[in-house]
């Protein structure tokens, strides 16, 4: 390994509404950037291969398994946490609607199925049940069976979250 694979390089990243500069190895991933670097352990490592979507985060208002992307690629992004969801004393209403309608049991899955969750419904404020289904589907629930996140995006949806 020569020494400009392993020298760090410095990423400006917009998170949660916050201006960070981090330096870091070219090979980190975001998730590990968030958790490791920022300390924002919402953001989920499940399965490492993007197949579980408990990593998923808003880049630029768009959803991303952040164990697919490599923080010097957000280089200059905005970058939305479950930690950027909500005030901290107070849910935001997509939360409160998986709080209220038993979106979650382990709540593993959660940060990125509500992020996912925000992402649809500011592409689509009243989706009916095949596009929910279909906007979640990166995302894995081992617990709910669907149910309960299905109604928890429509009571989002009704509460005028995405509007």
């Amino acid at each position: 390994m020569s020494d400009q694979d392993t020298a760090l390089h410095r990423v400006t990243l917009t998170v949660n509404g916050t201006s960070r500069t981090l330096d870091i190895e070219p090979r980190t991933l975001l998730v590990h950037a968030l958790r490791n670097e920022l300390s924002l352990t919402g953001t989920k490592i499940g399965c490492d291969t993007s197949q579980c979507g408990a990593c998923t985060v808003l880049i630029d208002g768009r959803s991303f398994k952040s164990c697919t992307v490599l923080a010097v690629q957000a280089d200059g992004t905005s970058v939305t946490t479950i930690e950027g969801v909500g005030s901290g004393r107070e849910l935001a209403a997509v939360q409160e609607a998986f709080k209220q309608h038993h979106g979650l049991q382990c709540g593993y899955c959660t940060p990125g199925m509500v992020l996912a969750t925000v992402e649809l419904l500011n592409q689509n404020a009243n989706p009916d049940e095949a596009a929910i289904r279909h906007g979640l589907a990166g995302n894995v629930c081992r617990c709910t069976g669907y149910s309960g996140i299905v109604d928890s995006v429509k009571a989002a949806a009704a509460a005028g979250v995405g509007k």
